[in-house]
């Protein structure tokens, strides 16, 4: 054992998590903070992580080279860096996994990640949002890009990109869950009405 590992033990259980699927501008970042925010739990959305890091550092212009053009980072980038930001929050007080539930928005888009994802996580549920009108969800992270200043979201060909990738990836990955486990929800209705929902499915855990 490292000193480092004597000083902040690393967290030996699983994290009871819940999985949010979506594609790009269905509102899982908004859905995942409602739901953290009611129930006192974490949300952590994986796109969030990524353009967090630093944009000087290796990870982070990495990162920049795959987000730019609306592409997937490699898996084993990807959870590596994953672990090491949750084993931050735990280190710094930030996240309890005794006590809160881990709302994942993001994360597994692959089969390996998802393999990877079981070693640390215990999935108890998973959330899809729906939507399939492209010009609504195009107008929906546009507006947000504005906003939020990403500005990866603005360019129409990326965000293409983004939804075939998104599409293609899911599919396979959803079919890795139990049927049970997967909860579908219509994302085109009203926020409240899609929160409304899901709350409805999640209320026992999240209690």
């Amino acid at each position: 054992m490292s000193q480092m590992e004597e000083l902040i033990p690393k967290y030996q259980g699983k994290f009871r998590s819940v999985l949010l699927f979506g594609p790009p501008g269905a509102g899982k970042g908004t859905l995942g903070r409602v739901l953290a925010h009611a129930g006192g739990h974490l949300h952590l959305s994986s796109g969030d992580v990524f353009r967090g890091l630093k944009p000087e550092s290796p990870a982070g212009q990495l990162a920049h080279k795959y987000i730019s053009k609306g592409h997937l980072l490699p898996d084993e980038v990807t959870m590596m860096i994953f672990g090491y930001y949750i084993e931050g929050l735990i280190a710094t007080n930030q996240y309890d996994p005794a006590r809160q539930l881990l709302l994942i928005d993001g994360l597994p888009r692959t089969l390996p990640q998802a393999a990877e994802l079981e070693k640390i996580a215990d999935v108890k549920s998973i959330i899809v949002l729906e939507i399939n009108d492209f010009d609504a969800l195009a107008k929906r992270i546009q507006r947000r890009a504005l906003l939020e200043g990403r500005h990866d979201d603005l360019d129409l060909s990326v965000l293409r990109t983004r939804m075939r990738v998104y599409e293609e990836q899911t599919t396979k990955v959803l079919q890795h869950y139990p049927k049970e486990q997967i909860h579908r929800f219509r994302a085109d209705q009203k926020p409240l009405e899609v929160l409304g929902a899901v709350l409805a499915k999640l209320a026992p855990m999240m209690a």
